[in-house]
């Protein structure tokens, strides 16, 4: 009897164990037949058509904007800074008073210079008397001819002591009118390097003006563009622009190539060239740093696509192409220069009007089901259904639901 018992219990256990085994390799088999129902979803993407366009070749370097001219005004004569005749940062014009120096003492110099030559101008009128007398016929046989010679050689030294005091005189008289400061160009006056009531030294720095209308762009570029830039000058003017350092599409202002350097840097292979901006706004400043953007010719009837379609690979560069079954194809293509920041050209391996992918590349491989997006599209919800009516179907029920309405058309 307890043989049978005990028989039993190994039945019921072996049935147990056979039981649960079926059932997990079931379930295993289920969980391998069984699919993904996102799998074969369509990868929602942003497509953008390839266009044609002109695309204007530029080259880009960073620049220093230098003041036309800069002058540093000091007096020529020493003396007392009587007054100081302009405010810091003022724009003066050419020949305006920016300070006074005391006058005093280059007057008193005119003035002696002055009074000398009237002096000297007296004795001349005399000496000329005297020796026009005794040169007169009737006199002439009384007078030696060793008097006659002293007179006339004393006329000539009066003579040029008068001219040397109209030299003294022109003399004081310029350093007279050093005493009045003037602008001697254009420009915007800096802070100013001494106060009123210093007695100064001729040479003393009083303010340093700066002419920014028009002003100049100092900037360097590399060897292998250099004879782009020549070329580009013999087609006509080239034109410049100087982009805000904030924001690299930003122009700040327009100007023109004033001059290429005369040689290259053995040290960094580069070469200096100069632009010249009318400025009249007065957006670029001395001792600025802006990017220049230097245009060198115009690409016509280029093929451009956005710059995010174009991916890099180990050897090539690609774009994924949406195809009329809305797949992608993987296609590798040549690019040249970037047409306006956003765009690029494409030299080969693409068509006018064909479809790339510019959101969502990472997703793909060739041969993926998409959902061409327009741009803007991606990150807005899918509308609503009207009112009363049930949502559509999702694509795996619609999916599901399409063999039996064949099998009942057929």
């Amino acid at each position: 009897m307890r043989s049978w018992v005990k028989v039993g219990l190994w039945l019921l256990a072996a049935v147990l164990v056979i039981g649960l085994a079926v059932a997990l390799l079931g379930r295993g088999k289920g969980r391998k037949q069984g699919k993904d129902p996102d799998a074969d979803a369509p990868v929602p993407v942003t497509v953008v058509a390839a266009g044609v366009q002109s695309v204007p070749v530029f080259v880009n370097a960073l620049g220093t904007v230098n003041a036309l001219n800069k002058v540093t005004v000091a007096p020529q004569i020493g003396g007392e800074l009587l007054s100081i005749d302009f405010r810091e940062g003022q724009e003066v014009k050419q020949g305006d008073l920016l300070a006074r120096i005391d006058p005093r003492t280059a007057q008193a110099s005119y003035d002696q210079a002055a009074a000398s030559k009237r002096q000297n101008q007296a004795q001349l009128a005399t000496a000329r008397s005297n020796y026009a007398r005794s040169n007169a016929p009737e006199y002439r046989q009384y007078v030696s001819k060793t008097d006659l010679d002293t007179q006339r050689n004393q006329v000539a030294q009066l003579e040029s002591a008068v001219a040397a005091n109209d030299a003294a005189m022109r003399q004081a008289q310029v350093q007279l009118q050093y005493t009045r400061v003037t602008a001697p160009i254009s420009g915007i006056a800096g802070i100013r390097s001494v106060d009123v009531g210093n007695v100064l030294n001729a040479g003393t720095a009083l303010v340093t003006l700066t002419q920014v209308h028009p002003i100049h762009v100092l900037f360097n570029l590399p060897e292998r563009q250099l004879q782009g830039v020549r070329e580009a000058q013999r087609a006509g003017p080239v034109m410049v622009g100087a982009l805000d350092r904030g924001d690299a599409h930003a122009l700040t202002a327009d100007g023109r190539l004033d001059v290429v350097d005369n040689q290259i840097s053995a040290d960094s292979g580069t070469f200096r060239a100069r632009a010249v901006f009318d400025n009249a706004d007065n957006a670029l400043w001395p001792g600025q740093f802006v990017n220049v953007r230097l245009r060198l010719r115009t690409i016509e009837s280029a093929l451009v696509v956005p710059v995010q379609a174009v991916m890099r690979g180990t050897d090539s560069e690609y774009v994924y192409v949406v195809q009329a079954d809305d797949t992608v194809a993987m296609r590798t293509v040549k690019t040249g220069v970037e047409a306006d920041g956003d765009r690029i050209l494409v030299a080969s391996g693409l068509k006018a009007g064909e479809r790339v992918v510019t959101e969502g590349q990472f997703r793909l491989k060739p041969g993926s089901k998409v959902t061409a997006l327009a741009p803007g599209d991606a990150g807005k919800p899918a509308p609503a259904p009207p009112a009363g009516k049930s949502a559509a179907p999702s694509a795996p029920a619609a999916a599901a639901k399409a063999p039996p309405a064949a099998s009942a058309a057929r």
